[in-house]
């Protein structure tokens, strides 16, 4: 017969729970659990740790080994029987609410001319990163959106969706992002199809860019009231020109290099409520300090090759690849090139942390800011 402990978590320390189980307490602990109660001694250290600790590890999703598998899901099941023909990052931590980190969802998505997926709507915000290829598409709630290689599109919580290729264009991959982990643990998600399967367009094709793209301009009488960026499409050459602007006026971070935030031109605020994005440089030959902070970020190589170290670990990168840095795990960036620009794109649960008054950051203070490199496993 096994005799349940409660006394796992006891730590000597003032101020925390450090009562041993006895007889007596087993058999009280008993008699609370009969009426769905229980004594918050035997698990307030757990529940309450002295600092984050995440269920997510930090994993590097190597493009050159997923390629192939996303490009053969094509010839084994179609938009229409899989509603979204998509392979998702599985964090080995993360695995019960398929997270790729913390309570974000991520996957790549294939798509070949002339598919088009139904259009639908959910609680769930999301957004899309281009990978590769041509004559990529994405509808929101009416206004049609083209898209390239490295633009960054919004499908927000409630609005009515689909994406699709272009009979003359090429196969498509791209990136998801979603919040569906942190939606359905808050539980209130919702999801619906279009009664018809699709929209139609409302608007002129890329209005939204013609209406809010102009850096520091906004158009007369119009109005917006969602809580969301009415500039759905983010353009990669304009983002690219704007982070080289600012690496030649400053600094930037020394542990983020250029970074700059994706945002919505009413309010410089974040792009939508519970996902924020942005793209940052490193300069070439650049090596970033370390640091912490809470939130959960996952990472996309947009341009250039590089590495970073993760809670010790070093993961080496290129172009396409994905990998994520986990609420509260040390992190630092370096460019391998001594020559050409890297860019990581970044999508994260910022917006989350700030409105809840949880964000906390950190620098390393020891061996001039830089972690040690455990060996290889």
């Amino acid at each position: 017969m096994t005799t349940m402990t409660y006394d796992a978590h006891r730590e000597s320390v003032a101020g925390r729970a450090d009562v041993e189980d006895t007889p007596e307490l087993v058999a009280y602990y008993g008699d609370l659990a009969r009426l769905k109660t229980a004594a918050l001694w035997t698990v307030a250290n757990k529940i309450e740790p002295w600092q984050p600790k995440s269920e997510s590890v930090p994993v590097l999703w190597r493009y050159r080994d997923l390629r192939e598998h996303v490009l053969r899901s094509v010839s084994l099941v179609t938009p229409e029987k899989a509603g979204r023909r998509v392979i998702y990052l599985d964090n080995p931590g993360r695995r019960e609410v398929a997270a790729a980190v913390g309570w974000l969802y991520s996957g790549l998505q294939v798509m070949h001319p002339g598919e088009a997926a139904s259009a639908h709507a959910h609680s769930t915000s999301a957004l899309r990163f281009i990978m590769e290829g041509r004559g990529a598409y994405t509808i929101v709630d009416g206004h049609k959106m083209t898209l390239g290689v490295n633009d960054f599109v919004l499908t927000p919580n409630g609005s009515w969706h689909e994406h699709g290729v272009e009979a003359d264009g090429l196969p498509c991959i791209w990136q998801d992002g979603l919040d569906i982990p942190l939606v359905n643990a808050l539980e209130a998600g919702f999801f619906k199809v279009h009664p018809d399967m699709h929209q139609q367009v409302a608007y002129p094709v890329d209005d939204s860019l013609a209406l809010w793209g102009a850096p520091g301009l906004r158009p007369h009488d119009v109005g917006w009231s969602k809580p969301y960026s009415p500039l759905f499409k983010y353009q990669w050459e304009p983002t690219y020109e704007a982070l080289k602007r600012l690496a030649a006026a400053s600094e930037g971070s020394p542990f983020d290099g250029v970074l700059m935030h994706y945002t919505n031109p009413l309010n410089g605020g974040h792009v939508m409520a519970t996902i924020g994005a942005s793209m940052q440089l490193l300069r070439p030959g650049f090596e970033s300090k370390a640091h912490r902070h809470t939130g959960s970020f996952l990472y996309q190589v947009a341009k250039g090759r590089g590495y970073s170290i993760i809670n010790g670990q070093r993961f080496d990168w290129q172009e396409r690849d994905i990998f994520c840095v986990p609420s509260w795990a040390w992190h630092e960036h370096a460019n391998a090139s001594a020559t050409e620009d890297a860019c990581l794109f970044c999508f994260s649960d910022l917006p989350v942390m700030e409105k809840l008054a949880l964000y906390r950051e950190e620098a390393l203070a020891d061996r001039g800011g830089h972690q040690t490199v455990l060996p290889a496993a």
